[in-house]
């Protein structure tokens, strides 16, 4: 008699099983469709571009960290994998702002001001999307202003994403809560691969295709 109460007690728990794998499973290439701006992030360039409509808008040099890749507890490392935009923090506030645990002090740095080297001028707070970069978040994962720029363009970090001033500024007005960031050890695409993405985008009738969502 309970022979099969078992089987479906074993059934419900393999389509929660299933479930829970699939919301862990990465970001689908079709997904980013509802995105269209996004940020890419290249550690093997240490430079950060912004795309918007498969097309190039700008090209920043940054900061990745100097401990190297990953996501795990302890490790000031920089995750890799589709994240998004979860919070942005500095609206308005000057260039040079000093935060602290993301709040204002009232302190505002010159860049490379000697011996200083906290979080400045903007917070574009990052949320992982995919089971390799989950604690991104908790671990507060930011790009964000640094006064040391003359570290800029080489891994430098304890895990965020580290810009001038000037481009973390710039950058922070074009991009809403929501946008796509990915972090790749992959080089940027090219101007000949943006050109490529844009016609394979317009050709499908503006969903853009795996090559496309890949960029």
């Amino acid at each position: 008699m309970l022979r099969p109460l078992n089987i479906t007690l074993a059934l419900i728990s393999l389509a929660v099983t299933a479930r829970a794998a699939s919301s862990a499973a990465p970001l689908a290439p079709a997904s980013l469709e509802e995105f269209p701006d996004r940020i890419i992030v290249s550690v093997k360039d240490q430079k950060l571009m912004l795309v918007r409509g498969n097309k190039k808008v700008a090209v920043y040099p940054v900061s990745t960290s100097k401990y190297g890749l990953g996501d795990y507890w302890g490790h000031m490392t920089t995750p890799l994998g589709y994240l998004q935009v979860a919070q942005k923090i500095g609206d308005n506030a000057p260039v040079g702002a000093v935060f602290h645990n993301r709040r204002l002090t009232g302190e505002i740095l010159r860049p490379n001001a000697p011996g200083r080297d906290p979080v400045i001028t903007r917070i574009i707070w990052l949320r992982g999307l995919e089971s390799q970069n989950a604690h991104a978040f908790r671990r507060c994962i930011y790009i964000h202003g640094t006064p040391e720029e003359r570290y800029i363009g080489r891994p430098a970090s304890y895990g965020c994403i580290r810009m001038k001033s000037k481009d973390v500024a710039n950058l922070y007005g074009q991009v809403p809560v929501g946008t796509v960031v990915q972090i790749t050890n992959e080089r940027l695409p090219s101007s000949g691969q943006m050109r490529k993405a844009a016609v394979a985008n317009c050709l499908g009738g503006g969903r853009p295709t795996a090559e496309v969502s890949s960029l």
